[in-house]
């Protein structure tokens, strides 16, 4: 049974009134599952677009916005307009994320890059194989085919 189909019995369980009460306040009903998954996939999607609206924005060692960035500055800032406290630096953001398989990936997920056991560069992915990020000094904020094999990833909760 998918979650839409969930929520007629849901409703017939919580009582008419319980409904109307619900849909006077603008409330809605979650589902076991569904819910917390689709939040933060919401997250996700408007962190990304946030990050794409930078495009163009200048690189600098440790800054976090508004109109300059290095890479973990980008994905915080992202992060911090959509409500999701992400820490400073590529190597604590991969400590403080979900770590997913590539297959498991989508948009709005961080990509870490790294070197042995040593994560030097995040971005967020955009799909298709693409992140945006802020590559180095002299570059701007721009999407970016992933040029590496040596990547991982992790949801932000």
């Amino acid at each position: 049974m998918t979650a839409l189909n969930r929520v007629p019995s849901l409703m017939a369980r919580a009582g008419t009134a319980s409904a109307l009460t619900l849909a006077a306040v603008g409330g809605s009903i979650v589902v076991p599952g569904g819910a917390s998954e689709a939040a933060a996939a919401s997250h996700a999607t408007k962190a990304l677009s946030i990050a794409a609206s930078k495009k163009g924005s200048p690189y600098q060692w440790g800054a976090v916005g508004p109109n300059r960035f290095d890479c973990s500055g980008l994905t915080l800032y992202s992060f911090k307009k959509v409500g999701k406290k992400l820490p400073r630096t590529a190597a604590q953001q991969y400590n403080n994320t979900r770590h997913i398989s590539a297959g498991s990936r989508r948009a709005g997920d961080l990509v870490f890059f790294h070197s042995g056991g040593y994560v030097y560069h995040v971005g967020i992915y955009a799909g298709k194989g693409k992140i945006w990020h802020a590559p180095k000094t002299g570059d701007v904020v721009r999407l970016q085919k992933i040029w590496t094999r040596s990547v991982s990833y992790g949801r932000v909760g």
